[in-house]
């Protein structure tokens, strides 16, 4: 498993350098947000707003209408629990071109709630106009604002920052509502996203070997959430379906995929993995993962539930198959 490091930073000045209307703000985050080579290289489009995320947003706003594109930079849970009223009236409701780039989504940071946004996709999947993407690896880091602003309206994305895995083929961007296909199979269909893939990897590794059949889709457009990719993926499903995100299960990925499979009239029973109606404490990602049972250890019980069946599968094994080069998956 390959890691890149400070991928953002490279793909945002890149951008820039492609669309002279791009310009950046931060919130007094720029290290933290990877724009600090950003400000050295494009000094006259780089805006340091200080700790006042409202007032970003509505400079943003007044700046798109002019014909800028801004993209605006700071922890995900300050870009949509504390501007929502500036968001949906300043810019989803006009329907602007401003790029909110969310990092540390879910429990990536060790800061505790007041830094963890993990109810963003559940709130944010109800604003009008805005898409939402949440990023699982460099690859789809360095295509994700392409996406965005080819998108020209409100898009949230929930970035990854520093040292970041690459588990998809550099010359197969992230593609907007489209799925990626990790593997076939007719017994279980599973769907994850954000740093929850690589966990859902791990797991499906492991139950192949048990002779399960897995179809796992790698979802990174929750919003809109039409992909037919899922409608066939979910009727498929011999035993039922599991989700696994990055956040609370309440209104985010497998809301959206319950939602799917009510509309369709897909009578397969769903088990949504994640974040249990609750707050997380501030730890390391991988003690959280574990705390909360958003790891894949979770997984395979939800499988084995599904299946009624035991694997037998110890922490020890998976721990075995945790850096396994996925990138040709």
């Amino acid at each position: 498993m390959k890691i890149e490091v400070n991928t953002h930073s490279k793909n945002m000045i890149r951008l820039a350098k492609e669309h002279p209307e791009v310009v950046v703000m931060s919130a007094d985050l720029g290290t933290s947000c990877e724009i600090k080579e950003f400000h050295e290289v494009f000094p006259d489009r780089y805006f340091s707003m200080g700790i006042a995320e409202q007032n970003m947003c509505s400079w943003a706003a007044g700046m798109a209408r002019e014909g800028f594109r801004p993209f605006l930079h700071t922890f995900s849970v300050f870009l949509y629990r504390r501007i929502l009223d500036q968001l949906e009236m300043s810019v989803a409701y006009p329907n602007l071109p401003v790029v909110f780039v969310g990092f540390v989504p879910g429990i990536t940071t060790p800061g505790g709630v007041t830094h963890q946004s993990t109810n963003d996709v559940g709130v944010l999947r109800t604003v009008p106009n805005l898409a939402i993407f949440d990023i699982g690896d460099a690859t789809e880091i360095e295509g994700v604002l392409d996406l965005a602003y080819s998108y020209n309206g409100p898009v949230f994305i929930r970035m990854l920052r520093k040292e970041v895995p690459r588990f998809f083929p550099a010359d197969e961007p992230i593609r907007f509502n489209h799925a990626r296909i990790l593997s076939e199979g007719t017994d279980i269909t599973l769907l994850s996203s954000s740093v929850c893939t690589e966990e859902a990897l791990r797991a499906t590794a492991a139950l192949r070997e048990k002779g399960v059949s897995i179809r796992h889709l790698h979802v990174s457009t929750l919003k809109p959430f039409t992909d037919p990719q899922v409608v066939e993926a979910c009727q498929k499903a011999k035993y039922g379906v599991v989700t696994i995100e990055n956040g609370t299960v309440i209104g985010g990925l497998g809301s959206a995929v319950a939602d799917v499979m009510a509309e369709h009239g897909i009578g397969k029973k769903l088990v949504k993995v994640g974040l249990q109606d609750t707050y997380a404490h501030g730890a390391s990602k991988m003690y959280l993962l574990k705390k909360y049972q958003m790891d894949a250890m979770t997984l395979i019980g939800a499988v084995e539930n599904l299946m009624g069946k035991s694997f037998e599968i110890s922490e020890k094994g998976l721990e075995e198959i945790r850096f396994e080069d996925f990138s040709a998956v």
